[in-house]
């Protein structure tokens, strides 16, 4: 049997920053705060929204300015994220080739449920995942494993048969507290550097090369060298 691959969403499968960026911008500027350039928000993406909110918001500030930052950041995106948000170039093609040779496909995103439920069917309408999960009430986000690990039971593949593919030192450590493989990808929100401070040990920098790296996998059970 093929490995289950799950995916990330943000900084993965899709380029979001725009449309978090602003969103944020939005909820703060609302609240009276400062707002931030694209690439400090860059730095503020990976953990979820409430700790993307956290980190945009001043350090001195409540739970309550917290929470009315947070839901005018929800409320805003939930209307603007399809403008700000782009598939990366060759994901699409990916994701059709992996498809038609039989790979299980899935999505494990700390971005809330319904925001990563709604941008894959929107992003990816004619692609089959056997599961997609955001970020739930009452269970933990990645880097812990429970996501993870349900996602292979739904889709009926060993955990030390599935492939974590994401940008993020967070999915590294998922994939290390899940027991599974890891393949990490350049274009999304952390660089090079971090994903090797990390500890990744396959690292891709175009979805060609994920590709490769995905067959590499299937058909051994040890990780190719970078």
């Amino acid at each position: 049997m093929k490995p289950g691959l799950i995916f990330d969403l943000d900084g993965t499968l899709v380029d979001s920053l725009q449309g978090i960026a602003a969103s944020l911008n939005h909820g703060l500027s609302l609240a009276g705060q400062a707002t931030h350039p694209l690439e400090a928000v860059r730095g503020f993406i990976g953990n979820g929204a409430k700790v993307l909110v956290r980190r945009g918001a001043p350090k001195e500030a409540d739970a309550g300015l917290l929470d009315a930052i947070g839901a005018a950041f929800a409320a805003h995106y939930d209307v603007h994220l399809p403008a700000g948000t782009l598939v990366y170039d060759g994901i699409q093609a990916l994701l059709e080739s992996l498809q038609s040779r039989g790979y299980p496909l899935a999505v494990l995103s700390n971005k809330p449920h319904a925001f990563t439920v709604r941008m894959v069917a929107g992003m990816f309408p004619n692609i089959h995942f056997a599961a997609v999960l955001g970020q739930r009430a009452g269970i933990p986000h990645k880097p812990d494993p429970t996501g993870a690990l349900e996602i292979a039971a739904t889709l009926g593949v060993a955990p030390a048969d599935c492939i974590v593919i994401g940008d993020s030192t967070m999915d590294l450590e998922t994939a290390h507290h899940a027991g599974m493989r890891a393949i990490a990808v350049t274009w999304g929100f952390h660089d090079r550097g971090r994903l090797i401070e990390a500890g990744a040990e396959v690292i891709v920098t175009d979805p060609a090369g994920l590709l490769e790296a995905i067959a590499d996998f299937s058909g051994s059970a040890r990780p190719p060298a970078c």
